[in-house]
């Protein structure tokens, strides 16, 4: 990481050195001046208390930042750098003989790069604060409307109702629809269980068919043989970041006349003929979990262009309660809302959605480089016809054994996840399921590597290294 990343101007704010430490993931930043000499030394603890105790995040960093700090000569032994540290102390400043600020040291001995974290260098520290401090901290404010109205905007369609997670979306979708027992519901075999529970917490019955080879999609032509009398909608999930063939899905759709619910969890800015996805079926689905591309935390939306589900799905959201009487109930409801703590991040995401998806894009095209010696190594598609997929994790197949790879990687302490297992290997799924193979190949192949800012030419070596031992 370069010293830049991780050092702050003295005049500096409390809330420009909080979006310092959080891009650096240090946990800390160094002090200076202008002349880059070492003022002081501020951790992400230092803030919190100073926060706990009503402080103002507009303040200098000079009035509070730790001038009790520990900083050694630029010419200290590594062996007297490491007896420095301690389990409070993993970071040291490296000064010259003017106490200016050169390089830092870092004991790597527990290093470990996880497989996502999220981006919050922008405008989520102000908003949370002002939503904070306007008391509005509950299921009301006016950041929940900013964000309904904002990404319902993003993705083109009229309406957006905010809720508390990604699979309750599914679930409030398939409520408002009156999808329930006796209903089936076409769902692909290789999707988080998200997609499945939803249909089953609805009283459905899931029919999960097979995926496309190229895609890793729901198959369109499976889709078809899957329909029954009792198939009510089907549940394209486009899967880690890659659009499903819309155009097909909706013709099947159409002609038999079933609801579509897109699962787009994984998918915000992805696009299909230049819509983006989430803008095709009766309603979709977001998830903004902290390892989605942007995220509240947790939290998800559905979206839809119809004005009386939008207003269904919001009843529902708030326990059922009339709009019009306080504490009558039209219906049974449920509390699947979102607050505005949350709703305030995710407007800040918003605003920097697509520099969020160009870095990951950008991180993925440096994996293939990198990559480009290892024959065994297939990236996810980026090239179909009308799909325009988006980096959510990058994902690829090997034909060498992917758990060893996954052990090594861990060995070296880089995080990496397996692809989901199919819905149809799981015990208590499998017997919804009609015949799969290409969604078992895929699962068993299947590899996401890191994806975060953290990367740097320490880490991708590490990675490099581990996959030209299995060349």
């Amino acid at each position: 990481m370069s010293l830049d990343k991780i050092i702050c101007d003295v005049k500096s704010t409390l809330i420009d050195a909080w979006k310092q430490i959080n891009e650096n993931a240090k946990h800390t930043v160094f002090i200076v001046d202008d002349n880059k000499v070492l003022k002081g030394v501020m951790t992400d603890g230092d803030i919190r208390r100073y926060l706990i105790k009503g402080g103002n995040m507009n303040e200098m960093v000079e009035k509070f930042m730790n001038k009790d700090y520990i900083a050694e000569n630029i010419n200290t032994s590594i062996n007297e750098l490491i007896k420095k540290t301690s389990s409070k102390i993993k970071i040291i400043p490296l000064v010259d003989d003017n106490n200016r600020l050169v390089d830092f040291f870092e004991y790597g001995a527990d290093f470990y790069l996880p497989v996502a974290q999220p981006s919050l260098k922008g405008n989520e520290i102000n908003y949370l604060l002002d939503a904070f401090l306007s008391t509005w901290i509950s299921s009301r404010g006016e950041y929940i409307n900013k964000f309904e109205k904002k990404f319902s905007k993003y993705i083109g369609y009229k309406h957006g109702v905010a809720v508390s997670n990604g699979t309750v979306a599914l679930h409030l979708a398939m409520l408002s629809l009156n999808i329930g027992e006796g209903d089936e519901v076409i769902i692909p075999d290789l999707t988080f269980a998200a997609t499945i529970n939803a249909v089953l917490h609805a009283g459905a019955t899931p029919v999960i068919v097979d995926v496309e080879m190229d895609s890793w999609c729901v198959n369109p032509i499976e889709i078809e043989k899957a329909i029954t009398k009792k198939t009510k909608a089907i549940i394209p999930v486009h899967i880690y970041g890659q659009p499903c063939d819309m155009d097909s899905i909706m013709k099947i759709a159409n002609k038999h006349s079933l609801f579509v619910i897109e699962d787009c969890a994984e998918a915000h800015g992805a696009e299909y003929k230049g819509k983006k996805v989430g803008s095709f079926g009766t309603i979709s689905c977001f998830s903004f979990f902290a390892n989605k591309i942007i995220t509240t935390g947790e939290g998800g939306m559905c979206l839809t262009e119809d004005k009386k589900l939008d207003e269904k799905m919001r009843l529902l959201r708030d326990h059922g309660m009339s709009k019009s009487k306080k504490y009558y109930h039209d219906m049974v409801g449920y509390n699947y809302r979102l607050t505005n703590l949350q709703a305030s991040i995710g407007v800040a995401q918003l605003e920097r959605i697509n520099e969020i998806l160009f870095n990951r894009e950008d991180i993925e095209n440096e994996y293939k480089e990198k990559l480009s010696f290892s024959s065994s190594t297939i990236f996810q598609a980026n090239n179909l016809k009308n799909r325009k997929k988006v980096t959510w994790l990058v994902s690829l197949l090997t034909n060498k054994n992917r758990d060893d790879i996954l052990e090594k990687l861990q060995q070296n302490g880089i995080d990496a996840r397996p692809f989901f297992y199919p819905l149809s290997e799981m015990e208590i799924y499998s017997k919804y399921a009609l015949p799969t193979y290409n969604s078992k190949l895929i699962s068993k192949k299947g590899l996401n590597l890191a994806t975060n800012n953290l990367l740097n030419e320490d880490t991708y070596n590490r990675i490099i290294e581990v996959f030209k031992e299995f060349e």
